[in-house]
């Protein structure tokens, strides 16, 4: 099946930043769905944003839009988020999932369910 494995946490300042990947093995990612979702303890996953690998088309959280940027690498397979002035509500286990009908749709935030393979998690921890 398809693997993933999330990269690029770690402690940072208020304002500071980071990137983070999500590299796929054993099957391409062309005809998926690509998601970041993140969860702080005591709260509900969070859908953050998400690409669709063919084409490209793109969501945002609101409280994201215009701090994040999502984007992707299809010759290396790879998903990045880069996430700039970070805030202390942005600490969380981030992960990204993988929708295979990403040929037939775009890429939400609410359905957690439409992604059916998940990676590990990368813990993001913003704090002064």
């Amino acid at each position: 099946q398809l693997q993933l494995v999330e990269s690029g946490g770690g402690l940072v300042q208020p304002g500071g930043s980071l990137r983070l990947s999500c590299a796929a093995s054993r099957f391409t990612l062309d005809s998926y769905g690509i998601g970041w979702f993140r969860q702080a303890p005591g709260k509900e996953r969070e859908g953050v944003s998400c690409i669709n690998m063919r084409g490209g088309s793109t969501n945002y959280a609101d409280s994201v839009r215009g701090r994040f940027t999502i984007s992707r690498d299809n010759a290396k397979n790879t998903v990045y988020l880069q996430m700039n002035s970070l805030k202390p509500e942005d600490t969380a286990v981030y992960y990204c999932g993988a929708d295979p009908a990403g040929l037939f749709r775009r890429c939400g935030l609410t359905r957690s369910g439409d992604y059916n393979y998940w990676g590990q998690g990368t813990q993001v921890t913003v704090s002064s």
